[in-house]
C-alpha cells in the first residue's frame, strides 16, 4: 500500500471546512485524484458518443463510479480510515436512493398511462384535427411546455414528436423546426416545476426551494420558449397536410390513473411541505394507490369484459368493439419493469462519481473557483451553458454537493439555467438526443445549431426576466 500513498503527497487535511459528502484528506493534487478525473473524463466522452458508439451511457459510469470508489477505499485503507469511506458512500448511495426511488414511481405512473393508450388518444387526435402546419407547430410546442412540468420533458418530447411526424408528410424542414421547438419547449416547461426534470427534482428534495416558488420561474421559462419559438415560427408554411384515419380507444381505468397520480404527487408534497419528511415518502405511498387500482382491474376484469361483449353485439358499434380490448389486465410490476433503467443506473454512476470526485475534494476546489468572492449570478448562467455540452445531471449534483452559500433566487437562477441551457445544443439534453433518433436525418445537430442565436436570445431573455421579476429574493 506504501506505492500507492507516495500518489497522495502530504495526504494534506482539507483547510477549509469540509462540505457534507468531502473526505478529511485533500487528494485534488495527488495522482490518485488526477487518475479519477481521467477516468470520469473517459466515462462521459463514451456517454457523450452514445448515439454513435450505440453503447448505452449507464455502462460507462457505473464502472468508473467503481473505480473511483475502489482508488479513494485504498488510500483511505492504508492511512487507517477505511471507515471514512465507507460513511461517504452511503451518504452519496442514501441521496441516490431517494431520487430513484421518486423517479421509479413517477416513471411507473407515466407507463401506466401509456399502457392506457392515454397519450396515444392525444396523439390521434392532433393529427386528426386538421390543423395548418403553422398552428400545429405552436400546438405541440406549447403542449410540450404544459405536459412537461407533469410528465417528464423527456416523454413528453417523444409524444410531441410522434405528432410531428405523422403529419409532416416528410417535409423535412418542418420537422426540423419542430424539433427544435418541442425540445426548448419541453426543457423549460420541466424547468418550473420538481416533476419537470431530474435537476429540478434535486433541488427540491435539497430543500433549497420551497415546493410553490419553483412556480416563479414560470415567465422566465415561458419566454425561454417564445424568443425562439417566434423567430422559427416565420419559416413555418401554412400549409394543411392529409390526415390519415386512426381510430383510437383510452383502455378502462385511464382517467382513474391520472387521477391518483395526481394524488401521489399531492400525498409527496404534503409530506415533505407539512411534515418535513422525503417526498419519496408520499410518491412509494402513491405506488400503493396504482397497485391497489391495479388489484381492483384485474378483479372486476371478467365481469367488465362480458358486460363489453354483450353491448358490442347488441349494437354493432365499432367503437364497441374496441373497447374490449380496454379491460386487458394491469400488471403494476410490468409497468415497473418497462422504467428507463437505463437512465436511472447513468444517474447513479453520476451521483457516485461526481460524488467519489467531491470526496476527494474537487467539488470544494470548484466551488472556491466558481463562487467564493465572485458573483454568482456569472457562474450560474456559465453554469447552464455547460450544461449544453455535459449533461445537467452531473452539474446540478456537482452544484448541490459544493453547497455554495446562496440565496433562494440564486438556486433558482441555477435551477432554471441548467433546466434550460441544454435547448443550445441538440445534444445537451436526453430530450434532444431522443428526438434525433425518432427523426433520424431530419432532425439533426447541424440543424439544431443554425438556430443556435435564436436559442441563446431566448436564454437570456429568460435569465433576465427572473433577475427582473424575483430580484427582492436575491
Amino acid at each position: 500500500m506504501s506505492g500507492l500513498l507516495r500518489l497522495v503527497p502530504g495526504a494534506a487535511l482539507l483547510s477549509a471546512p469540509a462540505a457534507a459528502g468531502n473526505g478529511p484528506l485533500d487528494l485534488t493534487h495527488s495522482g490518485v485524484g488526477l487518475f479519477a478525473l481521467a477516468i470520469f473524463a473517459l466515462a462521459y466522452a463514451l456517454v457523450m458518443a452514445e448515439e454513435y458508439l450505440k453503447l448505452r451511457k449507464s455502462k460507462p459510469v457505473l464502472v468508473a463510479a467503481g473505480i473511483i470508489w475502489i482508488a479513494i477505499g485504498l488510500v483511505y485503507t492504508g492511512q487507517g480510515q477505511s471507515e471514512l469511506v465507507q460513511a461517504g458512500f452511503r451518504h452519496n448511495l442514501l441521496e441516490y436512493a431517494e431520487l430513484m426511488l421518486f423517479l421509479l414511481v413517477a416513471m411507473t405512473y407515466v407507463n401506466a398511462m401509456e399502457d392506457r393508450l392515454l397519450f396515444a388518444v392525444l396523439r390521434v387526435r392532433l393529427v386528426q384535427a386538421g390543423f395548418s402546419l403553422r398552428t400545429l407547430f405552436w400546438l405541440t410546442g406549447f403542449l410540450a411546455f404544459f405536459i412537461s412540468p407533469v410528465v417528464d420533458n423527456l416523454t413528453t418530447a417523444l409524444l410531441m414528436c410522434s405528432v410531428v411526424l405523422n403529419v409532416a408528410n416528410g417535409e423535412r424542414r418542418f420537422i426540423n423546426l419542430a424539433c427544435i421547438n418541442i425540445v426548448v419547449a419541453a426543457n423549460a416547461g420541466g424547468a418550473f416545476s420538481p416533476f419537470g426534470d431530474i435537476t429540478t427534482l434535486m433541488v427540491w428534495q435539497a430543500g433549497k426551494v420551497p415546493f410553490q416558488q419553483f412556480l416563479l420561474l414560470f415567465i422566465p421559462a415561458l419566454l425561454n420558449f417564445l424568443v425562439p419559438a417566434t423567430l422559427m415560427s416565420l419559416m413555418v408554411p401554412r400549409l394543411v397536410p392529409a390526415m390519415p384515419g386512426e381510430m383510437v380507444v383510452p383502455r378502462r381505468g385511464a382517467v382513474v390513473i391520472v387521477l391518483l397520480f395526481v394524488l401521489t404527487i399531492v400525498t409527496a408534497v404534503a409530506c415533505h411541505h407539512f411534515l418535513g419528511l422525503p417526498p419519496v415518502l408520499g410518491m412509494m405511498m402513491g405506488l400503493g394507490y396504482l397497485q391497489f387500482f391495479s388489484f381492483y382491474l384485474r378483479k372486476t376484469q371478467p365481469v367488465t369484459l362480458a358486460r363489453a361483449r354483450a353491448l358490442y353485439e347488441r349494437t354493432g358499434d365499432e367503437a364497441r368493439l374496441l373497447r374490449l380490448g380496454s379491460v386487458v389486465p394491469f400488471d403494476v410490476f410490468n409497468k415497473i419493469a418497462k422504467a428507463e433503467w437505463d437512465t436511472l443506473l447513468f444517474f447513479y454512476g453520476v451521483v457516485m462519481c461526481v460524488g467519489g470526485l467531491g470526496f476527494m475534494g474537487y467539488l470544494a476546489l470548484a466551488s472556491h473557483f466558481l463562487y467564493d468572492g465572485g458573483d454568482p449570478t456569472l457562474a450560474n448562467v456559465a453554469i447552464g451553458l455547460l450544461s449544453a455540452l455535459i449533461d445537467n445531471i452531473p452539474v446540478m449534483f456537482a452544484v448541490l454537493s459544493m453547497e455554495p452559500q446562496m440565496s433562494t433566487g440564486q438556486w433558482l437562477l441555477v435551477t432554471l439555467t441548467t433546466g434550460v441551457g441544454g435547448s443550445l445544443l441538440s445534444v445537451g439534453s436526453a430530450a434532444g438526443v431522443a428526438l434525433m433518433g425518432q427523426a433520424r436525418g431530419m432532425y439533426t445537430f447541424v440543424g439544431h445549431l443554425k438556430w443556435l442565436p435564436a436559442i441563446l436570445l431566448g436564454y437570456m431573455v429568460g435569465v433576465g426576466a427572473h433577475l427582473w421579476l424575483n430580484s427582492a429574493l436575491f
